[in-house]
């Protein structure tokens, strides 16, 4: 298979700067693989690249600044700024305010010391080394406490409610009127 003539040919193709596809073709019966192989074992190197072209990339467009990553408190969301509601509205967000408390401080747990008992709220930043988990005791069913359940879950609207709001929003927002 590699007599001497087809070496000298093989050192002689491969320091023209052809590829080891375009060698096998030229010498016939080889696979790319079996060139790349024989070359190796020769210990060939110094290869004449080829003159190609400079690669020309198309222009690029500039980008707009990235906003900042906000970090992740239990649970961020932004939204846009509110109307003024009148007050009977603001008396009704009032009392719900009072019913989302913030649980008492517990025992904080870390990944490795959470257990199927306790509550798997995370709590911080995942990439900071103060991030952890709530750890308190949890209720069966859900891998929260009761407070972070209350946090996680929404209880199911009645059908005729979820209806009737929808068909309000759809109203509102074709009216053009916002509170």
């Amino acid at each position: 298979m590699w007599t001497d003539e087809r070496v000298e040919l093989l050192k002689k193709l491969w320091a023209d700067g052809l590829s080891a596809s375009q060698v096998a073709k030229q010498l016939g019966g080889v696979t790319r693989n079996a060139v790349i192989g024989k070359v190796h074992r020769l210990g060939l190197s110094g290869r004449v690249t080829p003159n190609r072209p400079a690669r020309v990339r198309p222009a690029t467009q500039e980008r707009a600044p990235s906003r900042p990553r906000m970090t992740n408190e239990a649970a961020t969301v932004r939204t846009a700024p509110a109307k003024e509601a009148p007050a009977h509205m603001q008396a009704a967000a009032e009392a719900k305010a009072v019913e989302a408390f913030e649980p008492e401080r517990r025992e904080l747990a870390t990944v490795l010391t959470l257990t199927e008992r306790t509550c798997k709220w995370p709590i911080g930043d995942p990439g900071s080394p103060e991030f952890h988990f709530c750890g308190k005791r949890r209720d069966s069913g859900s891998p929260y406490c009761t407070d972070h359940a209350k946090i996680a879950y929404q209880p199911v609207q009645p059908r005729r409610n979820r209806d009737r709001d929808r068909e309000r929003e759809r109203n509102r927002r074709d009216s053009g009127f916002s509170l």
